[in-house]
């Protein structure tokens, strides 16, 4: 499926010698790629690599990620107080209070109040040694997220081919009522010179069939619908492609309301500024559904 939807959700997790490492990712559309990460500071030296091995798959948008630490296991059902770093933080409390004079009143209460105390120590000191393990929940994280974001993409590539095709129809309206135009302004000129001339003037042929030609390359639009049937080949193109193709629809979205918008301007014809508005209108909603393709 070529259409990847930048909306998503994904969540892997791994557990191995007694730590459960759980990922979640979550994306929003955003022009470019853009990765931020919550995740336990004693693993922040990794963060680059996260970023690394998401990117990979993940060319553009805005992306959340959330980093969580756990014991697993039969460590779970265990004592989860580190009762070597209370000892360490009770000692130098109690120094602390000693030099300045203070009541010793520590109780077990107060130890629930220390910083980490309910926090165990279950990630290596070395951050390395945990990557395995994060990066298997990450990868895990990323086909959940990549499962929803194709799903989000089907739903999109059926939208957008409905309106994409809608324009393509109210193009060919356009294309049938231009060569109308300047057949309908000669009857127009050929009527206005003979109330101005009267029964006695003669309206000269020559002269009438000159104006005309210049107002019919004047108002020529053909070069324009021509351009305009060539976006939306690639259009079908794009969408059938096997790769990201979110940037070429939004560039030959631009282009679009740069020939529509010319047409509108030589067009000199009320049904046909007609469509163009509802042309220009039908573009600005299937753009807006293109901001949220990958």
């Amino acid at each position: 499926m070529a259409i990847i939807s930048m909306t998503g959700f994904g969540r892997g997790e791994a557990s191995a010698n007694g730590v459960k490492i759980v990922v979640e990712l979550s994306t929003v559309n955003r022009k470019q790629f853009d990765c931020n990460f919550s995740m336990p500071r004693e693993l922040g030296s990794l963060e680059s690599k996260l970023h690394a091995l998401i990117h990979a798959q993940v060319t553009r948008g805005y992306v959340k990620g959330l980093l969580s630490v756990a014991v697993s296991g039969a460590d779970a059902a265990s004592g989860v107080i580190d009762v070597q770093q209370v000892e360490a933080q009770v000692t130098a409390l109690r120094a602390a209070a000693a030099k300045l004079g203070l009541a010793d009143d520590l109780t077990a209460s107060v130890l629930l109040r220390l910083p980490d105390v309910l926090r165990p120590k279950v990630l290596p000191d070395d951050p390395m040694e945990a990557w395995p393990l994060i990066e298997h929940a990450t990868q895990e994280a990323l086909k959940s997220l990549a499962d929803m974001r194709r799903r989000e993409g089907g739903a999109l590539e059926k939208d957008l081919r409905r309106r994409f095709a809608a324009l393509e129809t109210v193009s060919a309206q356009i294309g049938q009522l231009a060569p109308a135009v300047p057949k309908a302004y000669k009857v127009i000129l050929e009527k206005r010179l003979a109330e101005l001339m009267g029964p006695e003037g003669a309206v000269d042929p020559a002269a009438v069939a000159r104006e005309v030609a210049v107002f019919a390359d004047r108002c020529d639009v053909s070069e324009e619908l021509t351009r305009l049937a060539s976006h939306f080949v690639q259009v079908g193109k794009a969408l059938e492609a096997r790769e990201a193709c979110g940037r070429t629809l939004d560039f030959l979205c631009q282009e679009m309301f740069r020939e529509i918008n010319t047409t509108g301007s030589k067009a000199n014809d009320a049904e046909i500024s007609r469509l163009v508005i509802e042309f220009k209108a039908g573009l600005e909603a299937a753009r807006e559904q293109v901001q949220n393709v990958e």
